[in-house]
């Protein structure tokens, strides 16, 4: 199927199985929660009503005003029975009453009439015995109330926890997608860029053997041979382009005091022979009066310098300049590093533009290729910012800006 990406899919189902566990986690912990609370409530109702009804049985003297939802019976010693008005069919409890009357222990029991339950407490008081009855109707009501609360909290809670653990799926399994897209990526970058320099390697290689068999003398192969070593350098290049930037974002974070001004002019020796050969002057101007080290991987950012410099020669005809500067920024703790040139230029247009990956230019549709934007991110991930200024004609200066170490 057209589309079809098994790495994605995976990484999809990881994320649902993630956001089902804890979901489910999550909602289990909720319902405990709420048959806790639930079962607390009921026994403290319970409890609650029945020391009301124990402290009726042991107080009161008639049965005209008992608690509310509760109802007070006397049985004399002469068998004469008094009860508050209106009782709940099926009350008093005669047999409860006769048994505590005849000298058994106070009761204490719950019983279900009609649908509702009650809470019955007999006891033995000086010449008569006491009954009282306490429904539990409002606690049920309420209990019910309570139910619909938690079961609306269990439900919101459900919501909330539903939507945070696929927040936290996404967030475990963001490393995992960066690193397909980081492999996908290479795998397109590799592709995209390997494919030219093989092709012409391998076009040099047929004409060099061509010329082999046919019995050419090593004058005539030496150009041959000399543009085949070109190509693999330039391949070289775009491999080691492409291997910078898988270690990018894994290894920026940690790094060790570098001097900027060393790295530069390391930098502007080794490519001195070829501007000399282009007719090019290359030069270094250093910055005596401010510190230039910064903290990073020094390999990292002695490709940056290089990539620039090698940029600004490649769009520097003979007989131009390109000027290598380090300074201190207007702001403190800052390392300033300038490669600027009177070459070509480029339009202002693309001054962002030649920092994305296989960028053409605006007008006249330049390739950039990866090394403009592998050098940003190494400048990103070391903290700082690199900057790109051009005209057509009037040549380029890219500034970068990096924090100095502190140490």
């Amino acid at each position: 199927m057209t589309g079809f990406d098994p790495d994605r899919l995976l990484l999809r189902r990881a994320r649902r199985a993630l956001a089902v566990q804890n979901t489910t986690a999550i909602a289990l912990v909720l319902l405990v929660v709420g048959v806790v609370a639930f079962v607390a409530v009921t026994r403290g109702q319970r409890s609650a009503l029945e020391r009301s009804l124990q402290q009726t049985a042991a107080t009161e003297d008639d049965v005209i005003d008992p608690p509310v939802g509760s109802w007070i019976f006397r049985l004399d010693g002469a068998g004469n029975l008094s009860a508050t008005e209106n009782p709940p069919a099926g009350f008093p409890d005669m047999t409860a009453l006769n048994r505590v009357r005849a000298g058994g222990p106070a009761e204490s029991s719950a019983t279900e009439v009609g649908g509702t339950d009650y809470l019955v407490v007999t006891r033995q008081r000086t010449g008569y015995t006491v009954q009282v009855v306490g429904s539990l109707a409002a606690q049920e009501a309420e209990r019910r109330r309570l139910i619909m609360a938690l079961g609306l909290a269990e439900a919101l809670g459900l919501l909330i926890a539903g939507l945070a653990a696929v927040l936290l799926a996404y967030r475990a399994t963001a490393p995992l997608g960066e690193a397909l897209d980081r492999q996908r990526r290479f795998v397109a970058d590799a592709s995209h860029e390997l494919r030219t320099p093989l092709t012409q390697l391998h076009t040099r290689v047929q004409l060099l053997h061509h010329d082999l068999r046919d019995g050419a003398a090593p004058e005539q192969i030496a150009p041959d041979v000399e543009k085949l070593l070109v190509g693999t350098r330039q391949l070289g290049e775009v491999v080691e382009d492409l291997l910078l930037s898988t270690q990018l974002r894994t290894h920026t974070d940690a790094g060790t005091e570098v001097d900027l001004g060393v790295v530069a002019a390391g930098v502007v020796a080794t490519l001195a022979n070829r501007a000399r050969d282009q007719g090019v002057e290359l030069i270094l101007v250093p910055d005596a009066d401010e510190p230039s080290v910064v903290r990073g991987r020094e390999a990292a950012l002695r490709r940056v310098v290089t990539a620039l410099v090698d940029n600004a020669l490649s769009h520097t005809p003979a007989g131009g300049h390109v000027t290598v500067e380090l300074g201190s920024a207007d702001a403190p703790r800052r390392v300033v590093l300038i490669v600027r040139d009177d070459g070509t230029g480029f339009d202002p247009a693309d001054a962002e533009r030649i920092f994305a990956r296989f960028a053409r230019g605006h007008g006249d549709h330049r390739r950039f290729g990866l090394g403009l934007a592998l050098a940003r991110e190494v400048i990103t991930g070391h903290g700082g910012t690199i900057d790109a200024w051009g005209r057509p004609g009037q040549g380029a200066t890219f500034t970068i800006h990096l924090p100095a170490d502190a140490h």
